[in-house]
């Protein structure tokens, strides 16, 4: 399949499912590519420019990006699907595609003037961004005088703009909201922070701002957003940002971790059936009846992870924002789950294959750390979700979290 870089006019002429499916197709052609290249974006411990420059002829960074800014404008479903067959491939690909397109969504609720800036500047803009509050904001003049650090910020080598959650403080420093703002990335400094044990190709960096002025136009109140209340003009004819905020920006999480799970159960599979089950009368480990009901296992719990998390996401898509507290709790608990079931089938996987798999040229103990270390993002712990999720069942109000 040839990528072509100038066929933005794929949205306008196909249908939604028919996009999806083109979009699926132009990840799926990528997957040579981001295998040949996972070693070295490992070592690297950054995403190869090549890798970057085909994704985004692909047009995957602009998934999510409104049709007016010259973006696809597709879905949630589209999103996952994408990330989850980019994460068959390479896990920190997967990774740092995902989050460029999803925080370019979260861009999009930036009010009018705001999305003008990055997109209509540059049509091809990138952002990515850290949602943890660890900047202060200081009212001045316009706006806001922003200082902070922020980790870790997945494809910070690749960004043009980035989103960080910062503490609005008024002139006394008593804090009056907890905010995202908008930030040129040529403004941040990156500190080379990441060294991580999995994801290491995601760069995922700390950034580091001192008394950046940000103007007003450029925040968005989380509070307001955890409610559905985005600063952006209202358009009936661009629904996709009218999605649940912290649904999606959890959601988004688990695609590349499906592509993971699939990729480690190929793996086993294809192994399987030349590999012989040691100390055993076994020539092969697909003769044993251990390793089938094994892989039977594993290969279900990923079927429950996929399940879980395609039912959340076409919900998300479906509902819009009118998911109530209870759907909204739910949806964080299920991907969490769905993370767990993940996991848990990897370690099946790797107990079947046996201590191979951990030598430094097998893939899987590549799949291994990247599952285990993007499954531990704090929009994944599975006892935030479930506690919030129980909650709600139990009819008991308490908040947990705004990132619901």
């Amino acid at each position: 399949m040839t990528i072509n870089s100038g066929r933005t006019d794929v949205v306008n002429v196909l249908s939604e499912d028919e996009t999806r499916t083109e979009f699926v197709a132009r990840a799926r052609a990528l997957q040579p590519l981001l295998r040949a290249h996972a070693a070295r974006g490992e070592s690297d411990r950054v995403v190869p420019a090549e890798v970057i420059d085909q994704l985004a002829a692909a047009g995957i960074f602009r998934l999510l990006t409104p049709r007016r800014f010259g973006g696809h404008e597709t879905d949630l479903r589209t999103l996952t699907e994408v990330s989850e067959v980019l994460g068959e491939a390479d896990g920190s690909t997967a990774w740092t595609a995902m989050i460029v397109s999803v925080t370019n969504w979260l861009a999009s609720l930036f009010p009018d003037k705001a999305q003008e800036e990055v997109f209509g500047a540059d049509p091809n803009a990138r952002v990515t961004g850290v949602a943890a509050p660890t900047g202060v904001g200081r009212p001045v003049p316009g706006g806001w005088s922003v200082s902070g650090e922020w980790s870790y910020n997945s494809g910070a080598p690749y960004a043009t703009w980035a989103v960080v959650g910062t503490l609005l403080q008024d002139e006394a420093g008593a804090v009056v909201d907890q905010s995202l703002v908008l930030i040129p990335a040529s403004d941040l400094k990156i500190e080379d922070t990441w060294q991580a044990a999995g994801m290491k190709a995601t760069a995922s960096h700390t950034l580091v701002g001192r008394d950046i002025f940000v103007p007003g136009h450029r925040v968005l109140s989380v509070p307001a957003a955890a409610q559905g209340t985005y600063p952006r003009s209202f358009r009936q004819d661009e629904p996709l940002y009218s999605s649940v905020f912290g649904s999606m920006l959890l959601l988004c999480l688990v695609g590349p971790l499906l592509g993971l799970g699939k990729a480690a159960l190929l793996a086993v599979e294809d192994a399987a059936a030349k590999k012989p089950l040691s100390f055993t009368v076994h020539a092969r480990q697909a003769d044993s009846v251990g390793v089938q009901i094994q892989v039977a296992e594993a290969a279900l719990k990923l079927r429950t992870a996929r399940l879980l998390a395609y039912d959340a996401v076409d919900l998300v898509d479906r509902r819009s924002g009118a998911l109530d507290h209870s759907g909204r709790t739910r949806i964080r608990a299920q991907a969490g789950y769905a993370a767990q079931q993940v996991l848990a089938a990897i370690t099946t996987l790797l107990n079947v294959h046996g201590a191979g798999a951990f030598a430094d040229a097998n893939p899987l103990q590549r799949v291994w750390r990247d599952a285990n270390v993007a499954a531990r993002h704090a929009g994944l712990v599975p006892a935030v979700g479930l506690e919030a999720y129980g909650k709600t069942l139990l009819g008991v109000d308490e908040p947990v979290s705004l990132m619901l």
